[in-house]
């Protein structure tokens, strides 16, 4: 079986192998990244022709290198705006969690559905009741804050409220 000889750029590659690494690494910060990119000018390498003559191989390899640094630096950068442009256009906060801020179809439509329902029973409540019940339970607001808006006592609305729960459990169970 016949062997091709190695072209000048091979040679220098091969000879050049480890310092390419190192060159890489400090500018990359990471021996694996720096790994895969002289990897990278390995097979660009091979694919020079034969007949290709190169001046200077050695700075040809480190310029080849530089070139592949930088093609993966813009590369980078674009998946970072990329993906900063995803999370922001879903309103998710930097330094969250990279997992599905949505529910499956079937959960989703579930829940509208039960909210659904329970919006409707909330409607069937009498006037003076839903009224206590959306100001405490829906807009948060404490038994004395609730009888203070609606002019009755405390004790009236602690009555109101045990009333709509009671009857929203009947309703939606």
């Amino acid at each position: 079986m016949h062997q091709a000889r190695p072209t000048p750029l091979l040679r220098a590659y091969l000879e050049r192998r480890a310092a390419l690494v190192r060159f890489c690494a400090a500018r990359m910060r990471s021996l694996a990244a720096a790994e895969d990119l002289v990897q990278e000018l390995y097979l660009k390498v091979t694919a020079v022709e034969a007949e290709t003559e190169a001046e200077n191989p050695a700075a040809l390899l480190y310029r080849l290198a530089s070139n592949l640094m930088l093609d993966r630096m813009r590369q980078a950068r674009r998946a970072a705006l990329r993906d900063g442009n995803w999370y922001r256009e879903r309103g998710i906060l930097g330094g969250a969690p990279d997992l599905a801020q949505e529910p499956p179809a079937d959960e989703a439509a579930a829940a509208r559905e039960r909210l659904r329902r329970m919006v409707a029973a909330v409607e069937t409540l009498p006037p003076q009741t839903r009224r206590a019940f959306e100001l405490h339970k829906l807009r948060g607001l404490s038994h004395a804050e609730t009888a203070k808006a609606l002019g009755i006592s405390v004790s009236a609305v602690e009555k109101l409220i045990s009333t709509a729960l009671k009857r929203l459990s009947e309703r939606l169970a």
